[in-house]
């Protein structure tokens, strides 16, 4: 028996194995059985090359566990180690086996999963004890044992075995007994082993049998050797790739389609990535590309591989030349890694392209599905925007597509400004904003319909893209006013006439939590609505872009700011200012000409103290235009509470408030049972 201590530099190398190599405990037996299918894997090429003349016979990889004698068993027929090279490859962390073998099979060593170093020693992560038991392929080899409790101590030992290849053998640490669970390891082959290149067998087949499921006599292969994604896409079948899909997402809808990778020049990339359906929840759907390295789980972590936008898709990339961390958790950032990335993106949009100009009507079909992944990558890649404006979609209301440059084409005659910009008209509610739709619809305007997770930050991306072009939502001014052809018409009424008007409406606008309005007075023709509410197409938007965008959540604590707009063309608006003007006259008369005496003192304070700097005033000359203005507002205030007590009884000022106020979704509880009350009042 040989003693000795493994070639390391420190005594706690065990311990910063367990602790701080690996991020997830669990990837130990990913490396268990990578190095099972290596040593397989190298026993084939041997063969191939005709330095192995043996027969290679059945080369499946065994899991087994032992649960009274607390141990998991990784069995392998592969190449085996002598004594010499258990010495030189276990003992000697330093070096690599995997390293020389591929420098002498360099040219056939494509699919031997290598350069992950120190993998084998993520066994002392979960074991008290391991034990490695192995039989070289070479003629005239002895098996030997080599054991190791966690100390830099080991044994060598000769032993019987029969045949070749290794049995790794795992004593499961007394906080570990998890791994001795059959249905943890289950899992856990299931989740990093289902595509090694090489059979691997956990137990046996059940049948039911007897009111009861038995095992069989057939080994439980839980991997597939041969993965979709490896094989020649002429070979496969639309069925296929749908199956697949399934195998990996159970519980998804089916895939909408599908991009199959297959590039080896100037890097090693395959895979299949499937655009799902995603009309929502970006989040949600993050982690969904599995990359693998010959057909080995690595991570679902794959932020560093493809650009943000493409984590929505799902699927499989597989890479040899994707440069991994020890514990292959982490992606580290280098150039092969920039290439891959550069190469997905054009992948997509070229296949996105292809199908839109193959068959538009089923891509029309499928675009509200599609919307979503799209808009996230033009926002977030000038690169992808390029490509992608050739087949990103624009729909209207009426259920119709255009691409960016049709629906350009469509409305620059009819939506152009008189300053020359194009106005993009949308909604994102057709049945709340459905008015406003109707009065844009008249003038022969086309309305877009953006009711989309990501429409707001795609269009100010898309104003600062397209030319003299501006998007605005329809209900966010008068229709004549967010489409100005030509100077607006003035109204017939005079500067107190609007001013009382606005008023009478304004005192009596329900309080409602975080909503600020202002009234104002426009001439819009007697066929236009009496009363119309819109909101500031700048400040709606800031707000929208407030959740998505960090350092604008200021944006979000304001309150929603309105305008109720009154159309003094209108006949029941013309009603209301002549019964308020023959109602209130009498009271009001004298407090306006005090107020307009009040303002004709002020005006002149104002003038004789213009020609004094402010420090300068005497402190009678500053309380003289201080208790004049005061005075003003004194009377101001009477005057509104003349017009607001007149207003409290109009039936019809209230009538038009709440209408507004309803059509915009903002009548609630206490003020919408008045309205409904009122209504049947001026029914009957």
């Amino acid at each position: 028996m040989q003693k000795g201590n493994i070639g390391v530099t420190t005594e706690n190398i065990f311990p910063v194995i367990k602790k701080f190599l690996y991020s997830d405990h669990e990837i130990f037996l990913r490396e268990m059985v990578s190095n099972a299918v290596d040593a397989t894997q190298k026993l084939k090429t041997l063969a191939q090359k005709g330095d192995f003349k043996g027969e290679t016979g059945d080369l499946t990889v065994h899991v087994t566990i032992d649960e009274k004698a607390g141990t998991l068993t990784i069995s392998d027929r592969g190449i085996g180690m002598t004594e010499e090279e258990i010495d030189k490859y276990i003992n000697q962390i330093a070096f690599s086996g995997v390293n020389d073998f591929l420098d002498k099979y360099k040219e056939n060593a494509n699919a031997i999963i290598g350069h992950f170093g120190l993998g084998f020693y993520s066994a002392f992560m979960v074991s008290k004890k391991v034990e490695i038991v192995t039989r070289s392929y070479q003629e005239e080899a002895k098996a030997v044992k080599w054991s190791c409790d966690g100390s830099p101590s080991f044994t060598i030992e000769d032993v019987e075995k029969d045949d070749r290849g290794s049995d790794i053998i795992l004593y499961i640490d007394d906080d570990c007994k998890e791994f001795l669970e059959k249905q943890k390891i289950q899992s856990l082959l299931d989740k990093y082993c289902k595509f090694m290149s090489v059979p691997v067998a956990f137990g046996k087949k059940e049948e039911w049998k007897d009111g009861k499921m038995q095992p069989t006599d057939e080994d439980n292969i839980i991997n597939n050797v041969e993965p979709l994604w490896a094989k020649a896409p002429s070979t496969i079948k639309e069925e296929d790739y749908k199956s697949f899909y399934r195998t990996l997402y159970p519980m998804q809808d089916e895939p909408l389609f599908w991009i199959h990778l297959n590039v080896d020049y100037p890097f090693n990339l395959t895979g299949i990535l499937y655009f799902p359906r995603i009309k929502s929840n970006i989040d949600l759907q993050r982690n969904k590309i599995q990359l693998y390295c010959n057909q080995v789980f690595v991570t679902d972590q794959v932020e560093g591989i493809v650009p943000e936008f493409l984590t929505l898709l799902h699927g499989i990339i597989d890479s040899p030349d994707i440069p991994l961390n020890v514990s292959r958790s982490y992606l580290q950032s280098d150039a092969n890694v920039k290439k891959i990335s550069t190469y997905i993106t054009k992948k997509v949009a070229d296949r996105l392209a292809s199908i839109f100009k193959e068959n538009r009507k089923d891509y029309e079909e499928k675009w509200d599905d599609l919307k979503i992944f799209i808009n996230y990558g033009m926002l977030s890649e000038d690169s992808f925007y390029d490509r992608a404006k050739e087949f990103a979609l624009m729909k209207d209301v009426e259920g119709k597509y255009f691409t960016l440059e049709e629906y350009k084409t469509l409305i620059k005659d009819n939506q152009t400004d008189k300053d020359g910009n194009l106005i993009y008209l949308y909604a994102n509610n057709k049945e709340e904003q459905y008015t406003y739709i109707e009065a844009a619809k008249n003038k022969g305007y086309s309305i877009l319909l953006l009711d989309g997770q990501l429409d707001t930050p795609v269009v100010s991306m898309l104003e600062q893209k397209l030319e003299k072009s501006r998007f605005t939502r329809v209900d966010s001014d008068i229709i004549d006013r967010i489409i100005v052809k030509e100077d607006a018409k003035e109204s017939d009424l005079n500067e107190e006439e609007r001013d009382n008007l606005s008023q009478t409406f304004k005192t009596q606008i329900p309080s409602i939590e975080k909503t600020d309005f202002t009234v104002e007075v426009q001439a819009l023709g007697e066929s236009s609505q009496p009363v119309l509410i819109t909101q500031s197409e700048y400040m709606r938007r800031m707000k929208d872009i407030s959740r998505y965008q960090a350092g604008m959540s200021f944006y979000a604590q304001m309150p929603d700011s309105y305008s109720l707009v009154l159309n003094s063309d209108h006949p029941l608006i013309k009603k209301v200012l002549n019964d308020a003007k023959s109602k209130t006259e009498d009271a009001i008369k004298p407090v306006s000409a005090e107020i307009k005496g009040l303002n004709a003192r002020l005006q002149v304070i104002n003038q004789e103290q213009s020609k004094k700097k402010y420090d300068e005033l005497t402190q009678e000359e500053k309380d003289d235009k201080a208790n004049t203005q005061k005075a003003i507002d004194e009377q101001k205030a009477k005057k509104n509470q003349i017009i607001a007590d007149y207003a409290k009884g109009n039936n019809i000022v209230h009538q038009l408030i709440d209408l507004a106020l309803l059509q915009n979704g903002m009548l609630k509880g206490e003020a919408l049972d008045k309205f409904l009350k009122r209504s049947v009042d001026l029914i009957q």
